[in-house]
């Protein structure tokens, strides 16, 4: 009480209401860090009941909007080249061009473990992925699924067992997928933007809370799927890595892969203008999640926000003494988060994160209010 009656003495209610605030919010960016996202690093999946006492064979399903050499050629041998025994590749192609899929007909002779299946694209009646992703699971012979993108590259040949021995201990097995390293700041904003959203929802699976994965590396059972109809949200083109995931996962369906051998690359074909576009249309989903879901995506960014203008008013308004107080705290805070960045960032094989973390913790709140005020509006390329 003595101490609290010299601070209000000498730096007013006025001080005392900005002290307080500032406590507050650094007290949640440090429950965020180290209570939140502080689990990443320490959880290891096979602390979890095993369901099945060996890796199953495993389908994976990855389906096609172009006609794509690239990734035939360059990403697809990748895949096929995975050191596991038993697993098939089911290739899904939506279009029109035959000779691109007697092409793909063809990759069968040199790869057996390649099946193939189309889809006529008509114009008239656009395929979304989900409709895509549902011929592949009826054609995969195998009861375990996972599932990826043509964007995605696996970083070793060790993915898809890690993949496969998630479902020993889970229906639902959720992996990582982080963007491709190249030059430019607009690359280290999309890599440093993935990895923390990525540890949002990452965080809350390793709690037994999941409500999401990536499109890019998940994957699940035909049993849990068929058991609850289908995809949800069928009017929409987007969903089967979040909506349709919070209708069937439990507190202990979820394993979760964290696991440098089991990281993937997405490629990228632009820059934040093309980056920004991609937020907005997957972000359209957002609106759908639990009320409790959006408020804790929510809270980590604006507590931050809050936290930064309370030390600004201090810098602009307080004397020199409670100035270096306050700029101790925020030395504090970044401190901490460099440090837990760093161990997430370890778990998920990211490197060259730390080193300009600085701008992309100051210049992410506004790109997040950017990306809100995008989502106000309806992204027609969603909804059928």
């Amino acid at each position: 009480m003595q101490f609290f009656d010299t601070f209000l003495a000498c730096y007013g209610w006025e001080g005392a209401a900005l002290a307080g605030a500032m406590l507050l919010m650094l007290g949640v960016q440090l429950y965020y860090y180290l209570g939140v996202f502080g689990r990443i690093a320490g959880y290891r999946n096979n602390r979890r009941m095993a369901r099945l006492e060996a890796e199953p064979p495993v389908s994976v399903i990855i389906p096609l909007f172009s006609e794509d050499y690239t990734f035939i050629e360059e990403r697809l041998p990748l895949v096929l080249a995975q050191s596991y025994p038993d697993f098939e590749v089911i290739l899904v192609y939506v279009g029109h061009d035959t000779d691109f899929y007697e092409d793909l007909v063809q990759l069968r002779h040199s790869f057996p473990q390649i099946a193939t299946t189309k889809i006529h694209l008509d114009p008239r009646f656009p395929i979304s992925r989900k409709m895509a992703l549902n011929v592949g699971i009826k054609s995969a012979h195998y009861e375990h699924m996972v599932f990826t993108s043509t964007d995605a590259v696996p970083q070793t040949d060790r993915w898809l067992s890690l993949m496969a021995k998630g479902f020993t201990r889970g229906e639902i097995v959720l992996g990582y997928c982080g963007v491709e390293r190249t030059k430019g700041l607009a690359n280290y904003l999309m890599r440093s933007w993935r990895i923390m959203h990525a540890a949002e929802w990452i965080a809350r699976a390793v709690r037994g809370r999941a409500y999401r994965g990536t499109l890019h590396n998940f994957g699940f059972t035909k049993k849990l799927y068929f058991g609850a109809n289908g995809f949800s949200h069928l009017n929409m083109n987007i969903g089967e890595d979040d909506l349709f995931l919070q209708r069937v996962i439990t507190p202990d369906n979820v394993s979760v892969i964290l696991s440098p051998r089991a990281t993937l690359r997405e490629k990228t074909w632009g820059g934040l203008r093309w980056w920004m576009s991609q937020l907005r249309y997957y972000g359209s989903s957002l609106r759908f999640y639990p009320a409790a879901v959006r408020s804790y995506i929510r809270q980590e960014t604006g507590s931050r926000v809050l936290f930064f203008l309370t030390v600004l008013c201090a810098l602009a308004v307080m004397p020199l003494e409670y100035k270096l107080a306050a700029l101790l705290l925020a030395l504090i805070r970044y401190a901490v988060v460099l440090l837990e960045v760093r161990r997430t960032a370890q778990r998920l094989g990211e490197t060259g994160i730390l080193g300009r973390y600085f701008l992309y913790d100051l210049l992410s709140p506004l790109w997040a209010a950017l990306l809100g005020l995008q989502l106000l509006r309806r992204d027609e390329r969603v909804w059928r």
